[in-house]
């Protein structure tokens, strides 16, 4: 199936569920016809504001509710977030995203991260932040202010998601996307593996991803990193090839999206990446964390691209 063919939750479980060769095949066929197989976009994530959140997201140690030892800091200053700009730059990332444990910015907040924005654009890098749900008008703002690309995960799918948070609907989260799309912001929007879900809610979401009316431009799949202190502390760690699974059908299922291996990658070892990676992944969060919880280290990343013979990409663009 193309990338705007109908897909439904019959047609990708049938997909997750195939031989794992023949998934894997048919993925990096896909990942060839339009990438360049042996290149990765790099990424680095700051989070700009730590901690307090009011959400109550099972799997997230910023949240307000459950007792994670992290602490609730002050927004970081303009100076703060271009030092570690460059800092990202030099390191090879091409694309600098600024996270924010807010359920959405207010009015004043917003005008330090349009700030922030102009001046990581600036330095030459992509922008990309994630702050929560967007009033009307907030996603016009960062536009203006040179925004590339809003990250706003649906998490799972819509009839797992009242066991993961509970402080707002599925339906929020989907109006704030439409909102980031209609001020010509692109989208990166994916979901958290092993938080307890079936492969069926696995499929409904990439269903949900691949259906909507202009798929996400980035697609991250994230791995649950179990926090002590969260109510997913005690998840039972997924397979390592179902993670691979879901990876090859989202490059099937979107075949022009950038497939981003988020958080978990520290949980992995060095030939689930690589899986990852054949499966049609072909972007990287690169940084020691990932807002607060652990990452590779650069140069683990950088000595593995060089063992697969991958190289960063130069700029990802809208859509690769």
């Amino acid at each position: 199936m193309s990338q705007t063919a109908a897909w439904t939750r019959e047609s990708a479980l049938a997909l997750l569920s195939r031989p794992f060769n023949d998934l894997i095949f048919e993925a990096q066929a896909i990942h060839r016809r339009h990438f360049d197989p042996n290149r990765v976009q790099v990424s680095t994530l700051l989070s700009i504001k730590t901690g307090g959140c009011p959400e109550n997201c099972a799997y997230c140690p910023q949240s307000a509710h459950f007792d994670t030892g992290i602490a609730n800091e002050r927004l970081m200053s303009l100076a703060e977030v271009l030092d570690a700009a460059r800092a990202a730059k030099a390191a090879g990332a091409t694309r600098f995203c600024m996270g924010a444990a807010w359920r959405g910015p207010n009015d004043r907040d917003l005008g330090a991260v349009e700030a922030m924005v102009a001046g990581v654009r600036d330095i030459g890098l992509e922008t990309c932040a994630t702050l929560g749900l967007l009033a009307p008008g907030q996603a016009e703002r960062l536009r203006a202010a040179g925004l590339d690309y809003y990250n706003h995960n649906i998490d799972t799918s819509e009839s797992y998601y009242g066991e993961i948070v509970t402080t707002r609907r599925y339906a929020d989260r989907l109006d704030t996307l439409a909102k980031v799309r209609a001020a010509g912001i692109a989208v990166c929007c994916g979901g958290i593996v092993g938080m307890g879900e079936s492969r069926g809610d696995r499929a409904d979401m990439l269903v949900a991803l691949a259906s909507m009316p202009e798929p996400p431009e980035s697609v991250p799949i994230n791995g649950l990193v179990a926090v002590p202190g969260t109510p997913l502390a005690d998840a039972a760690p997924l397979d390592p090839l179902e993670f691979v699974r879901t990876v090859a059908a989202a490059r099937i299922m979107m075949p022009r999206s950038m497939i981003r291996l988020s958080a978990g990658r520290l949980e992995m070892d060095d030939a689930t990446q690589a899986l990852c990676f054949l499966a049609g992944a072909n972007s990287i969060f690169h940084g020691e964390r990932l807002l607060t919880t652990p990452n590779p280290a650069v140069g683990e990343d950088l000595g593995l691209f060089d063992r697969l013979g991958i190289e960063a990409m130069e700029s990802a663009g809208h859509g690769g």
